[in-house]
């Protein structure tokens, strides 16, 4: 069965860019002049989804409102005669088939997951967190999804991380299938540099099979009390086979501050309008200690505040 259908969970409360996102939602945060939700609808929709669920929660209103059409912004630009940028804006509410469905209560992404149970029915679906930004030449869900169409199995994303890092991912325990596909026999949540089975380590892209809503529903509560999916995955393997993809492209964890500084510095030096400025900015600052251009910046605030 054709991969038709894509969850997108954005129920979390962005704690780590607080205050920014105390009202406004992480996902909306923008990396150059998109927000970061739009990057991965845009994937999903390259990937060949035609319909995307997005889990919501409260305060995540802005979410729908991006999507959905804005008339007196379309009017407003139609009479100032700006028609790119209005074939940008209907772009955007056109871009796909989307539904919202709130998560009540934060009880983690195994959680999330199990949410739109129903609107997803009986058939094979991608989940991906919006928290990684995956560049790539062919989109990494659909790198996946043709794995998916080969091997009719769940399909995890991987990459390799470092021994000091793999405390932060869920570790799979790999059986080489061919290049860059592994069948996976194991998952470990977080676990120690000691105990992790190889540097493997899952991260936001998922093909699940529907059974994975009923090994969730038996899911026990996990750390933090939460419904964890990689404890989901772990018991749908002794259903059947999971596979693992290492997929061609470049992640961004744009969920952590310093990731999210990365990818806009990488994405902007890519863009054909401000790429070549924006380097060479780079190169300047680069070569100027920090301290130095504090002094500078310091001194002209003095003399702005001594004048006025």
């Amino acid at each position: 069965m054709k991969i038709r259908k894509a969850i997108i969970t954005a129920a979390g409360w962005g704690t780590r860019f607080l205050p920014a996102t105390k009202a406004q939602p992480k996902e909306m945060l923008p990396l150059l002049d998109k927000p970061i939700i739009q990057y991965v609808v845009e994937e999903a929709v390259a990937s060949g989804i035609e319909q995307i669920i997005i889990v919501t929660a409260g305060g995540k209103r802005a979410i729908e409102d991006h999507f959905d059409r804005s008339f007196e912004l379309e009017a407003a630009l139609e009479k100032k005669g700006d028609k790119a940028l209005l074939e940008i804006i209907r772009r955007i509410s056109d871009l796909a088939d989307i539904c919202y469905i709130r998560q009540k209560e934060q009880l983690g992404l195994g959680h999330a997951v199990l949410t739109p149970k129903d609107l997803i029915g009986d058939e094979p679906f991608a989940v991906i967190l919006p928290d990684d930004i995956i560049e790539s030449t062919t989109p990494c869900l659909k790198q996946m999804i043709d794995v998916y169409d080969r091997f009719r199995c769940s399909v995890l994303a991987i990459e390799r991380v470092e021994s000091t890092e793999v405390e932060k991912y869920g570790i799979v325990e790999p059986r080489a299938i061919e290049e860059r596909v592994y069948q996976v026999l194991n998952v470990i949540e977080k676990p120690s540099p000691q105990r992790a089975p190889s540097n493997l380590g899952i991260v936001g892209r998922y093909i699940l099979t529907p059974q994975i809503f009923e090994v969730l529903e038996e899911t026990p509560p996990g750390k933090g009390g939460e419904i964890q999916l990689t404890d989901g995955i772990q018991r749908l393997l002794r259903r059947q086979a999971v596979y693992a993809y290492e997929f061609e492209g470049i992640r961004y964890d744009a969920g952590t501050p310093l990731g999210f500084l990365k990818a806009s510095v990488e994405i902007a030096i890519r863009r054909p309008d401000i790429g070549e400025g924006f380097r060479r900015y780079l190169a300047s600052i680069c070569q100027e200690p920090v301290q130095n251009r504090l002094g500078v910046l310091q001194e002209t605030a003095t003399a702005v505040k001594k004048d006025s």
